[in-house]
């Protein structure tokens, strides 16, 4: 490690599910579940589900880019998720669940953007890409209870039946990147 870190700040729906994919990422210190975007200082995840807040769900990840670099992170972002699919991941339906960046430099929006760009023209989705790049403005931990959620609740039937298949889905992909 470098010493140096960055962060990242990422909503691909439910903050489960991509803080559970994070958690394994080599170079990646640490993720917390939390919420961006929105208008009211320090929202209870019961005013953030009910979408009149304007937050995301979001993770905030502090990497090491001497480890991993923002354009992998971007590239796994967009590998756990539907980055075509507005307000809504599977059966995760509203603006909290939006697919959003929110860049916390201007090369992070630039790198965000032009990764989008690529892939919108790779030909890889049939729909276009509707995730927005957005300033990074504040960023709101989630109440404890969501904090290494897999990890304490991988039993739980939604843990099971969609966290578990997407971490499969990871681990067979990217296992060269997964923490030892």
């Amino acid at each position: 490690m470098s010493g140096s870190t960055e962060t990242a700040v990422l909503g691909g729906g439910c903050f489960w599910c991509t803080e559970a994919v994070f958690q394994e990422v080599e170079g990646v210190t640490r993720v917390q579940s939390g919420y961006s975007g929105g208008t009211k200082a320090n929202p209870t995840y019961e005013q953030v589900c009910t979408g009149n807040t304007g937050h995301a769900e979001v993770v905030q990840l502090t990497f090491d880019p001497q480890v991993i670099s923002y354009s992998d992170i971007l590239e796994i972002f967009f590998s756990v998720h539907d980055p075509t699919s507005l307000n809504r991941q599977g059966d995760d339906v509203g603006t909290q669940y939006r697919s959003v960046i929110f860049a916390t430099s201007e090369d992070q929006k630039k790198a965000a953007l032009d990764y989008m760009a690529k892939l919108g023209s790779s030909g890889q989705y049939e729909k276009p890409i509707v995730t927005r790049v957005e300033d990074f403005s504040a960023f709101y931990p989630s109440e404890s209870y969501h904090w290494n959620y897999f990890m304490q609740n991988s039993d739980k039937p939604y843990c099971r039946l969609v966290i578990s298949p997407k971490l499969d889905k990871f681990r067979k992909h990217y296992g060269t990147i997964l923490k030892r």
